[in-house]
């Protein structure tokens, strides 16, 4: 029975190594720049869409329209600006974790911060919405400059804070690649 309990405890062993060693291949993450190149083309079409939306709000502000049509625009606006951010922060997190010093920290940083800006716009949306556009176009407007200071607020403090996060690595990374050029 002892010979029997030995095998039993080295066929587990063998297995539990084997077991490691293939997570350990596998769990590895993407390298820095694979991370970085997927990183920032998921962010492309989001820093467009940005641009876009601070050049229509723009327009929208200056042009004449109603109070009603205005608000109508800017929530199209702001709803599709939280809409491409989810979609930029889902593709962010899809790129994984990579390999590399603080990988983890960042990572989560990024999808974090992607997530607060895609509330802040989500925020300012709603904001908008409640206004009431069918009273005096001065204080729909005032509202409107009002939402849309919140909206920067938010946006700042939503951004990234870097300086606990420094990773040669990636930072090498994110220079080197042609994606995030």
């Amino acid at each position: 029975m002892g010979a029997r309990r030995v095998v039993s405890t080295a066929r587990i062993a063998v297995l539990l190594t084997a077991v490691a060693l293939t997570l350990s291949g596998c769990g590895g993450g993407p390298s820095p720049v694979v991370w970085a190149a997927e990183v920032c083309t998921a962010l492309r079409p989001w820093r467009a869409e940005i641009s876009n939306l601070t050049s229509s709000t723009q327009q929208q502000m200056t042009a004449q329209t109603t109070p009603a049509q205005a608000q109508e625009n800017l929530v199209r606006l702001l709803s599709g600006a939280a809409a491409a951010t989810e979609t930029a922060r889902v593709r962010v997190v899809e790129a994984g974790v990579p390999d590399a010093d603080q990988g983890e920290q960042v990572a989560t940083g990024f999808a974090d911060s992607l997530g607060a800006v895609r509330d802040a716009y989500g925020k300012a949306e709603e904001g908008i919405a409640e206004l009431d556009a069918t009273g005096p176009a001065d204080s729909f407007y005032d509202g409107v400059e009002a939402v849309l200071a919140t909206l920067t607020d938010d946006y700042q403090r939503s951004a990234l804070d870097t300086s606990s996060l420094d990773s040669a690595e990636l930072n090498r990374a994110f220079d080197e690649v042609p994606e995030c050029r």
